[in-house]
This record gives C-alpha cells, structure tokens and sequence, in this order.
C-alpha cells in the first residue's frame, strides 16, 4: 500500500478549536487595550494647566536603608527650580548612613526619626503617615527613595499636571500618578510592571468609572491635595497593606476621587533595583498578592497568567509573535533597550515563575525586606 499523505499540525488539534478561538480572542484583547492605552498616554502626555497661583508643596519620602538612593534622589529635589517646597525624609530605623545623607542634604530638606512601625502597620504605610504629620504644603507629592527628579522644572510640571486632573475632577478632588522612567538592574523583570498595567487595565476607563477595582496608583510617584489627603487619611484607613498603592488607589476612588495615570518619564525616574537577584526578592515580596493574596485566587489568576503569556508559543509560533508584540509595545513605551524586548519570552517565562516562589514564601512565612518580615 502507498503511504498516505503526511498530516500537517494543526494548532487547533492540540488545544480543540473552540479553546484555539478564545485564545486568539484573549489575545486581540489583549492588544486592543495595549493600542488603547498607547494611544491614551501620548494624548494625555502634555495635560498639563499652570494654576493661577502655585501652591506649596511637600515632597514626602519613606526611607529604610536608602543612604545610596537618598544621595542620587535628594540633590535633584534641592535644585528644583519651584517657589516654595518642603522635602521631609522619614528614617525608618535604618541601619546604614541614611540618616546622616538627610542631615547632609541641607536646603529644603529635614529629616524625620523612627525605631519601626508599632504593630499593625507596615513601615512605609506608618513611615509615609508621619511624614504628613509634619508637612506644610497644600499639596504632597509621595516619592520613593529610589526615584529622583529629571531636571530643575520637573517639580512645577507635576503640579501642573495635577491641576489638571484636578479641573475635571471637581470637587472631589484629583489624585495624579503614572509611570516614570524604570531604570537600574533586573530589566526582564521591572519591564513586568508596565506590561502587567498596560495590557490589562483600560487606562482612559479608570478616571471615568466609579468601581473601585478599575483604579491605578503608582505608589512610587503620587500627588493630590493635602486637604483631600486629610480628608480621607488613607494612609491610617490602610495602615497594614503591603500593597499599599493598589490599596489606597482604590480606597480614593471609592471615596469618589479622580484617580488619573499620566505617562511621567519626562519628569521622574525611578532605579527600582541593582540586579537580577534583588529584583527578584523585591517582587518576591508582593507578587503573590497581586495575584489575589489567597490560595484559591492566586491559582487562577496565575493560571491566567500561564495560559495568556506563557503556554501560548508551544501552542502555535502565531502566539509568539503576538507576545513579542505586546511585550515591545510596552518595552518601547517604558524605553526599556532593545536586549529586553528580545528577550520577551524569558520575561515572562520569569513572570511565571516568580509568583509561585512569592506564594510557597508568604505560606510559609519566609518573605522578608530589609531585615523585616513582610505580611
């Protein structure tokens, strides 16, 4: 008998075509919010309203152990080329020379001193909450230690930015975050971060819809009023949350606030870490969270996760130029080099990886942070 003609693989054999649609579906979504959102922050990019009078501000910093971030971080705020400005620097009982950069910074900046927070709050939440405390400005901008100013103007435009926020928000009040610039080490990782945000929420939707789950807030760069801040003290209302960002996002919106993402390279940068390794354990610390934070939400959310980014490309080499399109649409947009968009399914395959060692750790308690146990 003659052999008869070889089958070609067919993607739709290995998954049922019924799966192959709803993966291709998942995947055009997935590339439809990225359009979306691309398009969202290059409209919103110069939002910017010089108010008629500019207001005092307080730039508030956590610091544990940050002596080498403090010393990029606080020149650039000392040369801010804005009128009237506080910088406070709360110490949070750390055990380098952190507090002698903050006596040493002079100018603008004063440094605040803790041994830890009391129980039941974490340290940048409790750290953060005394630093309002003491701040004299009617509005505060949230920086963290690792983050540091572009140039001299950078500060006035993020009020300007805020204004307006602040004009179509009403009376409510406006909150301004986004996305600065991720610089330093672990780039196949931090390039997560704007992956995550902007292949799956609907940017140009969070300031317009009222649910609190559809909120965005960047805890490393925030503004708002600091009489909306002491209206709805968020940091007392949350004083436990690990993800304290995420958390306070939607704890203002809830409480009817305008909650607006702006794309802020331009403006603020943030090293976020020095290598692969400590990126890991950064992420380690908060990644199981994000994922639900309970074992019957993290395995479907992971889930998700593997069968959306990670599976796909064994399933047909269509998928893996759909991931390389996504991931270098966000990497271009976060103007990460071109070495990590080609390494765009190591990333993930990292991405997947990193949330079960985040899980197996905070079920067993082994999550730490600078020398402190985390959740």
């Amino acid at each position: 008998m003659r052999p008869g003609p070889a089958k070609r693989f067919a993607p739709s054999a290995l998954l049922g075509l019924p799966r192959m649609i709803a993966l291709l579906s998942l995947h055009a979504l997935f590339l439809s919010v990225l359009a979306a959102n691309l398009f969202y922050l290059r409209r919103t990019r110069s939002a910017r309203v010089a108010p008629a009078t500019l207001p005092s501000v307080s730039v508030l910093i956590p610091a544990r152990n940050e002596a080498d971030n403090l010393r990029r971080l606080l020149p650039t705020l000392v040369e801010q080329d804005y009128p009237e400005f506080e910088v406070i620097v709360y110490d949070d009982g750390s055990e380098d020379a952190t507090w002698d950069v903050i006596e040493h910074a002079g100018g603008v900046v004063r440094g605040l001193r803790g041994d830890g927070p009391p129980p039941g709050w974490v340290g940048k939440v409790h750290a953060l909450y005394q630093a309002t405390r003491s701040a004299r400005g009617e509005v505060y901008l949230f920086l963290d230690a690792d983050a540091a100013l572009k140039d001299a103007g950078a500060l006035g435009r993020l009020v300007e930015r805020l204004e307006a926020v602040e004009q179509k928000a009403g009376e409510a009040g406006g909150v301004l975050t986004g996305l600065p610039h991720l610089r330093g080490g672990g780039a196949l990782l931090t390039s997560l971060v704007p992956f995550a945000m902007m292949t799956a929420l609907p940017l140009a939707f969070v300031p317009r819809t009222k649910a609190p789950s559809l909120a965005s807030l960047n805890g490393q760069c925030w503004l708002l009023r600091a009489e909306a801040y002491h209206r709805h003290e968020p940091h007392a209302a949350l004083p436990d949350a690990v993800l304290e960002d995420v958390r306070i996002g939607r704890y203002l919106k809830a409480k009817g606030m305008r909650v607006a993402l702006r794309d802020l390279q331009d403006d603020v940068e943030v090293w976020m870490y020095r290598s692969l390794g400590e990126a890991w354990a950064g992420f380690r610390k908060n990644a199981y969270l994000l994922q639900g934070g309970t074992p019957l939400r993290f395995v479907a959310a992971h889930s998700l996760f593997w069968v959306a980014f990670v599976l796909p490309p064994l399933v047909s080499p269509w998928f893996l130029l759909s991931l390389y399109a996504l991931k270098a649409g966000t990497d271009t947009a976060g103007r990460f080099p071109l070495r990590v968009r080609l390494l765009a399914p190591i990333s993930l395959l990292l991405g997947g990886l990193l949330p079960i060692d985040s899980a197996v750790s905070h079920w067993t308690g082994r999550v730490r942070w600078k020398g402190r146990t985390v959740g």
